[in-house]
């Protein structure tokens, strides 16, 4: 137990109004946190103290752990979070939803390899079990949550080889998280990942096939944008390549988002000076815990000399 102590004890300790320095990025540069508005930031804190006062009632307990973890990781605290969720693993090995917490985490902190091997172990464990809804840490709109352990463990293994650059993986893993999605959130969040990935392993017009579900009149609660990008990348008229640009200039979370998938369409498309400079603004941005950064990041290591 002297890990999680020791985690518990940092967490304790830490000044949630400053940023955090939680990892380094692929060029060395120090990926900072930034605090959350003092409102906000303020519920974050009372439910991690909910938290840590859970884990100690039951400081072995799998879902203690796990929500210890969480709501470490949503004040940016993603190193220490990786940690704990290592540490609930060693306690509980064969527990799935651990690994595939500590495989999300990994991913943020630039331990891809790392999150490969536990993912792939996650996946391994869930073969041929039922499939469970994940509750949300941060409800949607409706309260209604969306995703689910077998989708987020397939997710992050996709993303994990896409970021590693085994597109032909990422592609299988993304296309399973569709197979066995159940709603139309991660419908088109797997779909847009999987048309990247096929893009990338086999061209442009083997991916677009993997959008053949797509289309205008979906249920999207969460993942508009990525909606939105697998619209594009279908072909489909009334989309405004410009009015998405603008809204991701001007929203953080967006720049990551459509800004990363947008690069990415327009290398694919040949206009790899447009794209790579779309990339740099996106890995540059003040969200280096987004996936998007994270890709943008990755591709431009690949990029470098």
């Amino acid at each position: 137990m002297p890990r999680l102590e020791q985690a518990v004890a940092s967490l304790e300790q830490a000044d949630w109004s400053q940023p955090y320095v939680f990892a380094r990025a692929l060029n060395g540069a120090p990926l900072v946190a930034e605090p959350a508005a003092p409102e906000r930031r303020a519920q974050l804190v009372a439910n991690l103290e909910e938290a840590i006062a859970a884990w100690r009632a039951s400081p072995t307990d799998e879902q203690a752990i796990i929500w210890l973890g969480r709501r470490a990781a949503y004040l940016g605290w993603y190193d220490g979070a990786r940690d704990i969720f290592a540490a609930g693993a060693d306690l509980h090995p064969e527990s799935a939803r651990l690994l595939r917490h500590l495989g999300h985490r990994e991913i943020t902190t630039r331990r891809t390899r790392r999150a490969i091997e536990h993912l792939s172990r996650a996946a391994a464990l869930v073969e041929g079990q039922q499939d469970e809804v994940e509750p949300d840490g941060q409800p949607n709109a409706r309260g209604v949550p969306r995703s689910t352990l077998h989708t987020n463990i397939f997710y992050h293994l996709g993303l994990a080889c896409y970021l590693a650059g085994d597109f032909p993986a990422a592609a299988d893993a993304f296309g399973h998280c569709m197979a066995i999605s159940p709603n139309d959130d991660m419908l088109v969040a797997s779909a847009y990942w999987a048309f990247l990935s096929q893009a990338r392993a086999n061209g442009l017009d083997v991916a677009r096939s993997v959008l053949d579900r797509i289309a205008f009149d979906m249920d999207v609660i969460e993942n508009h944008d990525y909606h939105r990008l697998c619209l594009l990348f279908r072909g489909e008229s009334g989309i405004d390549v410009e009015a998405m640009e603008q809204d991701a200039a001007r929203d953080a979370l967006r720049l990551a988002t459509t800004g990363y998938g947008l690069a990415a369409y327009r290398r694919l498309q040949g206009d790899e000076a447009t794209g790579t400079a779309m990339l740099e603004r996106v890995r540059d941005g003040v969200m280096p815990a987004a996936f998007g950064a994270i890709a943008a990041e990755a591709d431009l290591a690949r990029l470098t000399p």
